[in-house]
């Protein structure tokens, strides 16, 4: 199997977790719950491609949206991942 072939699925998957837990997130906030979901940890799934997910979290729950690390890391994330795609199409990596 080819790493364009993984490619998809991986940043599918990163992207419905990243959608969770930034769900997962908004709740225990309302509830005011003490254990929440890292800071970090959001921020790690938005760079490692859960980008676009993050972005349609925030706007969705209305979430993050004050944080300015994550009003700029979604954006740009997801315009290096695109530009990642499109030089592995460039490359003549199958995807």
């Amino acid at each position: 199997m080819s790493f364009g072939a993984l490619l998809f699925p991986y940043l599918a998957v990163v992207n419905v977790v990243s959608v969770l837990m930034m769900l997962s997130d908004k709740r225990r906030s309302r509830r005011r719950r003490k254990r929440r979901v890292r800071e970090r940890t959001l921020l790690a799934l938005t760079v490692a491609g859960g980008a676009p997910g993050a972005w349609i979290a925030m706007a969705a729950f209305h979430h993050k949206t004050k944080h300015k690390s994550f009003r700029m890391l979604a954006p740009v994330c997801s315009i290096l991942w695109a530009v990642f795609i499109l030089w592995l199409m460039y490359r003549g990596v199958t995807i």
